[in-house]
């Protein structure tokens, strides 16, 4: 990918210098977002649009998340799944994400995941999950959540 086509992707999906742009553009919020922010191996301006490139990959995908994982949670705007822990390394290929992009990824997930959890009373259940499995949260349109 050139950098105009990079540039053209980022104004596409949140720059880096205006995070919050596109803010509904991915599921991952509040205090999941500053965590994976904060401790991710690429810049924490760059984690939004990698958020939003991957939920624009996942989004249409939600139908077959669902028949094929075990779906942990469901709100109006979004669904966690547990899936296999090499997951994200499919997604990562089809994205066009680095080691690092993904790791990034994967860590934001998770997060938003435990955070869900907490939400929920069931973090501690939520994180021993994660400890052999992979957390994917998928943005969907508000009374698109599947039963």
């Amino acid at each position: 990918m050139s950098d105009d086509e990079s540039v053209d992707s980022d104004a596409r999906t949140g720059s880096e210098s205006d995070p919050d742009r596109d803010r509904g553009s991915y599921p991952i919020e509040g205090t999941a977002l500053v965590k994976t922010a904060a401790l991710a191996s690429v810049p924490a301006a760059r984690v939004p649009a990698l958020l939003a490139r991957v939920q624009a990959d996942l989004g249409p995908r939600a139908d077959a998340y669902r028949r094929r994982y075990e779906r942990i949670a469901a709100e109006a705007d979004r669904e966690a799944f547990l899936v296999e822990p090499d997951h994200w390394e499919a997604v990562g290929e089809r994205v066009g994400l680095s080691e690092r992009e993904r790791d990034a990824v994967v860590r934001a997930h998770e997060a938003e995941v435990e955070r869900i959890g907490s939400g929920s009373d069931r973090r501690a259940e939520f994180e021993t999950a994660l400890e052999i499995r992979s957390g994917v949260v998928i943005g969907v349109d508000s009374g698109d959540a599947g039963d």
